[in-house]
């Protein structure tokens, strides 16, 4: 197990090491250079220069690389000069509104998922079959900001019942306390995750269903219900997990439609105004914080799954 877990770690650090030294490295690609990005098109030469030697850009590369990653160990992401704010200020107010969206959204996807894919493998080849199969399909394929403008009509101004603007607030208390606001984003960005989700719990219980130790458990009499709930689809949970885990930056391409069409103030929301006023520094944080939620999310999904399943363990392990 812990040979796994090493495994696993290193892994992750080494794919770490690489997101920053490719992040450094754009953000030195970037037309002018890092400074012409972040006093802009009317900074002077002698500007630009005091930038440089300020922010270290003198020196060769690797030094400068080794500064960088010495910034972020102390949890410096940079500057934004658009805004006027250290970039690790803007993160720690936006990040946890999109972590509250995004498990929300999850979490109503997953509850959801499950007993519909448990349905259709139980079902399968037949009218339940095909009709949860013919939504998922159509969901997986629509636009994400086309559905969430589709909910908005319907559920704001044809049957207004809902806000069509996501909560506005400085804290996450704010923002659940204005709950109602939460219901379309999160409709919104649970849909597609929820029909991926679908299809991938039916595909992996169809395969437990034809397992000789279902077969096995049906010829010593057990239930239908048991046979299927108790073991089929307990066994199917386990690959769910590490989707879950690689599903994060789907999260966040997500979540920066949604919160851009809502007004969600969170990271994706940030990321689309950094886009608009080319605030370099702020998209390649993000880009920055979102690999590492990925690679972060993958070690745990992957730890979690060797926990629950011993084949993991084992094969892991040699």
């Amino acid at each position: 197990m812990w040979r796994y877990i090493l495994k696993r770690l290193g892994q992750a650090i080494i794919v770490m090491f690489l997101v920053t030294f490719i992040t450094f490295l754009v953000l030195h690609l970037l037309p002018g250079g890092a400074a012409r990005s972040a006093l802009g098109k009317e900074a002077t030469e002698a500007q630009i220069m005091a930038y440089n030697i300020q922010m270290g850009y003198d020196k060769p590369f690797i030094v400068q690389y080794g500064y960088y990653l010495g910034r972020l160990f102390t949890g410096d992401l940079g500057f934004s000069f658009q805004q006027n704010q250290y970039i690790s200020d803007l993160i720690a107010q936006r990040m946890p509104k999109t972590v509250v969206l995004s498990l929300l959204s999850t979490t109503v996807a997953v509850l959801v998922a499950v007993p519909l894919g448990a349905l259709q493998a139980v079902r399968r080849n037949k009218a339940a079959d095909y009709i949860i199969t013919g939504i998922a399909l159509l969901a997986y394929a629509t636009p994400l900001f086309f559905l969430g403008m589709l909910l908005i009509v319907l559920f704001s101004q044809i049957w207004p019942i809902l806000p069509p603007q996501a909560p506005q607030g400085f804290t996450v208390t704010e923002i659940l306390s204005q709950w109602q606001g939460l219901i379309l984003p999160v409709i919104t960005l649970s849909i597609v995750a929820l029909a991926a989700f679908t299809r991938y719990v039916r595909s992996t219980m169809v395969d437990n269903l034809n397992e000789n130790y279902i077969r096995t458990a049906q010829a010593k009499g057990l239930s239908n219900y048991r046979v299927s709930v108790k073991h089929a689809l307990r066994n199917s949970l386990f690959p769910v997990i590490t989707l879950l885990g690689m599903y994060v930056p789907h999260l966040f391409s997500g979540a920066l439609v949604v919160e851009s069409l809502f007004n969600y103030p969170g990271m994706g929301l940030m990321f689309w105004q950094a886009t608009q006023t080319r605030d370099y520094p702020v998209l390649l944080a993000s880009t920055l914080i979102v690999s590492f939620a990925t690679v972060i999310g993958a070690l745990l999904a992957d730890i979690a799954y060797a926990m629950v399943d011993p084949r993991v363990r084992l094969s892991g392990g040699k």
